[in-house]
């Protein structure tokens, strides 16, 4: 967990012509959300904010969001909750905020990491399948971790990986049923024949669309 300090103004207006004017001003809008106080619409530098995300590389980072305005100067502990990007350029165009408290435990989604060579896949020539890619977590806000690993190393063809069969680090409680599959290992004939029903399945629906 990466730990960074930025400066946002408070916004006291709202709407379309506001925000972009901000991001012509080079200011990204933006809301922090609390769990339990209001939600306060601010926004902040889009170079300043930029450098930080870059220099985090990938990894989740949390904020103390200095909040200047009315004359005062807040604090917040912060977690990014959701960015909105430009469809076309990629920059950002606006971020959600959600307060956290140090001493409280947040609900996040953990992006899954899988490590080795699964001698289902050296041995037997098997595909590696990823069934899902994150899990959700309970922990304290210094305790997120960027990724949760799993090793394959011994997956054998038609063998899984459930949720229950990883063991998370001291002060991390994964939130999902314990019988959910992340990863198995299948046959390569398995894939190809998902892949060749493909074709058929667009000719049936171009016959139906002909019959209509």
């Amino acid at each position: 967990m990466k730990q960074v300090v930025i400066d946002t103004q408070i916004r006291t207006e709202a709407g379309k012509g506001v925000a972009r004017k901000l991001r012509q001003a080079g200011r990204i809008p933006g809301v922090l959300y609390g769990s339990k106080t209001d939600s306060i619409s601010l926004s902040i530098n889009a170079h300043e904010f930029n450098k930080l995300l870059s220099s985090a590389r990938g990894e989740r980072v949390l904020f103390t969001l200095n909040l200047e305005g009315n004359g005062d100067t807040r604090r917040r502990t912060a977690l990014i909750k959701d960015l909105q990007l430009h469809p076309v350029t990629d920059q950002i165009r606006h971020v959600d905020f959600y307060e956290v408290l140090m001493d409280e435990e947040v609900q996040v989604e953990v992006p899954i990491v899988t490590v080795g060579q699964a001698k289902g896949v050296e041995q037997d020539m098997g595909v590696l399948e990823i069934i899902q890619r994150t899990v959700r977590v309970s922990c304290l806000p210094m305790d997120i971790p960027k990724e949760i690993k799993i090793d394959v190393s011994d997956l054998a063809l038609g063998e899984v990986i459930h949720i229950a069969d990883i063991t998370p680090q001291e002060g991390i409680r994964l939130l999902d049923d314990p019988e959910t599959t992340l990863v198995t290992i299948v046959g390569a004939g398995v894939e190809e024949e998902g892949k060749e029903k493909e074709p058929e399945a667009e000719e049936e629906a171009e016959e139906e669309k002909s019959e209509d």
